[in-house]
């Protein structure tokens, strides 16, 4: 048990306790935004940008979650951002069940104990197969309202990388369906904790923002 979310970043970043440390990355991820929102997003794991950056979603997943968030008056810093798992798995394939689970508990669990949010949207697979069920499916399951083992509810949507890799009508409509998501988000956020305000008048530049903690893991060895 950590004292304050600072001390748990502070462990977390120094974390070795799966196999995903001796994949080719740059260590641990942490979070953004504020641990004072009343909602939280959780994505899956780091790609490429976010593992050199040290942050979730901050790529170009991350810019295209920006303007979803923009469609429904959001801004990044706002809202605390994390994801499921913590260091990027080699080939940037997608997490194990199996993996989700031991670093979430590890992880994820602690952040939430500490920021104690009202809503919870899961972003992609990984996410909903961890806060709802393994066998849950994000096509079948997406848009739905569940409650998670914090007992907070959550709705799941899709990835934002998913998005990227559709085109013409299926993409469409995939858009569509994530900004009813998000909007269901919002909705269910201003009736637990009324009066909070989601957008900043200037948005945050995340990259810029992080920008000396890409220097400082870029600086280190990749680990072996």
């Amino acid at each position: 048990m950590f004292s304050s979310h600072s001390e748990l970043e502070t462990a977390l970043l120094l974390c070795n306790k799966c196999k995903l440390c001796k994949d080719k990355n740059h260590g641990p991820t942490s979070f953004n935004g504020t641990s004072d929102s009343p909602l939280a997003i959780v994505g899956e794991g780091p790609g490429g940008v976010e593992d050199e950056y040290g942050v979730p979603l901050v790529g170009p997943s991350g810019q295209l979650l920006d303007k979803a968030l923009a469609s429904v008056g959001i801004t990044r810093d706002k809202i605390y951002t994390s994801n499921t798992i913590k260091c990027r798995p080699l080939g940037n394939r997608t997490p194990t069940i199996e993996e989700g689970q031991f670093c979430a508990n590890h992880w994820l669990d602690e952040e939430l104990r500490f920021v104690q949010p009202k809503v919870i949207i899961a972003l992609g697979s990984v996410a909903l197969k961890y806060l709802y069920g393994p066998e849950k499916r994000i096509t079948k399951d997406r848009g739905q309202w569940f409650t998670t083992k914090y007992d907070i509810p959550a709705i799941a949507t899709y990835h934002p990388a998913y998005l990227l890799r559709l085109t013409g009508k299926e993409l469409v409509k995939a858009k569509w369906e994530v900004y009813y998501d998000l909007k269901a988000a919002v909705e269910k956020c201003q009736e637990l904790a009324p009066g909070y305000d989601f957008k900043s008048s200037v948005p945050p530049d995340l990259l810029k923002l992080y920008a000396s903690r890409r220097i400082d893991r870029l600086g280190k060895s990749i680990r072996k």
